[in-house]
């Protein structure tokens, strides 16, 4: 239980203001202790708390701007907050800005040991740990050039390689694996469950939702300086794509919020514009009958019906399979498809059917239904229900991953 866990970072009602100014001049002036004021305030953190636990790996996202980035440089200790307070208990390292803690002048080698001292091992520390460094960065003689002559993809190589390899009991990163190829996102991952198993502790701040979902114990989001929630990640993932289509209501996830904590059951996340509304949905297996559980290698049907209450141009028509961790496995949607690109007058009523043979491994997974669309250039949600059917899938023979591949085996004597 969380009462006998001990808190790695505890935030408690953070506040951070900044002061804008138009001019420098008046920066000046403000600086002189002028009476006069010449700013404007952006409020970047407005009382947020949290705790994250000992072991714990804990995500934050939130559009641009929500302030994930400023909380994680307040805990590191880069800036001070306006109010509020921090307390951290272990050793952290953290990978904030492409950058950070680094001398461009400096060679690869030479901002190994100026990390390793910043955070306080010693000169034979840093020694002990130079191989471990070395071969996860992997960039070869360039450990010996200037870091101001490397790639961008070189250098976050080396500077995660220094974050993750010093032994730190809290690691902090934002959005650092965006930049790299997929060979090293997948190392830097590998990582992180190996610092899971050891139960240390992960902070982190991305927009790939699917690692987020994958790595994380909890979630939390933020908007605009403000804390929307906190909790698993598929609960957190869907407030945050309601923030990104501009349709969060506070009120009405409170309200869910509470119902579910009141009730085994989850209540179907359902919201949208009111342009349209799915009225009917059911999965179809290949004998024509309603039925949720589909065997593997069989040809299954998801269908919807939607009712339109105003004229809308060109809508698209969507669905997408979640596995119960909440990663999107696959889906698709009529504009990829190209299967349907006319307008909708209102009162028509759509029937829609996705028919495909089902490969994926045999579990359980979660269907979720849109009814999206363009207006002018901004994407609109007409009605979208989350997780609104489930799908078994049984099998008799799984491969690795997701979905089966279907290959074809031979082996024969080698001449």
């Amino acid at each position: 239980m969380e009462e006998t866990r001990m808190a790695a970072i505890q935030v408690e009602h953070l506040v951070k203001k900044y002061k804008l100014y138009k001019k420098n001049r008046d920066r000046v002036a403000d600086a002189f202790g002028s009476k006069k004021h010449r700013y404007t305030e952006k409020l970047a953190l407005n009382d947020v708390s949290m705790t994250v636990w000992q072991g714990e790996t804990v995500g934050i996202i939130g559009t641009n701007g929500s302030g994930k980035s400023t909380i994680l440089k307040i805990i590191t200790g880069v800036l001070t907050p306006t109010s509020g307070t921090v307390t951290v208990n272990g050793r952290i390292s953290a990978l904030l800005e492409l950058g950070a803690g680094f001398n461009m002048e400096y060679n690869g080698i030479d901002n190994i040991y100026l990390n390793g001292t910043m955070i306080g091992f010693s000169e034979e520390e840093i020694r002990e740990k130079l191989p471990a460094i070395l071969d996860f960065a992997d960039i070869g003689e360039y450990i010996y050039q200037p870091v101001k002559t490397y790639s961008s993809g070189m250098f976050m190589r080396l500077a995660f390689a220094v974050a993750i390899n010093i032994d730190p009991e809290i690691l902090i990163v934002d959005e650092a694996l965006s930049v790299g190829d997929v060979f090293f996102q997948a190392k830097c991952y590998r990582k992180f469950e190996e610092f899971k198993k050891a139960g240390k502790t992960v902070l982190f701040v991305s927009h790939d939702l699917s690692s987020i979902s994958k790595y994380c114990d909890r979630v939390m989001v933020l908007n605009q300086g403000v804390k929307l929630g906190e909790g698993s990640p598929k609960e957190m993932i869907d407030i945050y794509k309601q923030v990104l289509v501009g349709q969060y209501d506070a009120d009405e996830n409170t309200d869910r919020t509470q119902k579910n904590a009141e009730k085994s059951e989850t209540k179907v996340l359902d919201y949208g514009s009111g342009k349209a509304k799915i009225t009917e949905y059911d999965v179809i297996d290949d004998k024509g009958i309603r039925n949720s559980t589909i065997m593997k290698g069989s040809v299954c049907t998801i269908r919807m019906k939607v009712k339109f209450f105003e004229d809308v141009k060109a809508p698209i028509f969507a669905f997408t399979i979640k596995n119960k961790y909440g990663v999107e496995i696959t889906g698709t949607n009529t504009m990829f498809e190209k299967a349907f690109l006319d307008s909708v007058k209102k009162g028509d009523v759509k029937e829609i059917t996705f028919r495909q043979r089902v490969d994926l491994q045999g579990g359980e997974y979660l269907i979720s239904l849109g009814c999206t669309g363009y207006e002018g250039e901004d994407f609109t949600v007409y009605h979208r229900l989350y997780d609104v059917m489930g799908l078994t899938v049984v099998s008799d023979k799984n491969s690795v991953g997701y979905y089966d591949m279907n290959s074809v085996v031979t082996v024969t004597d080698a001449t």
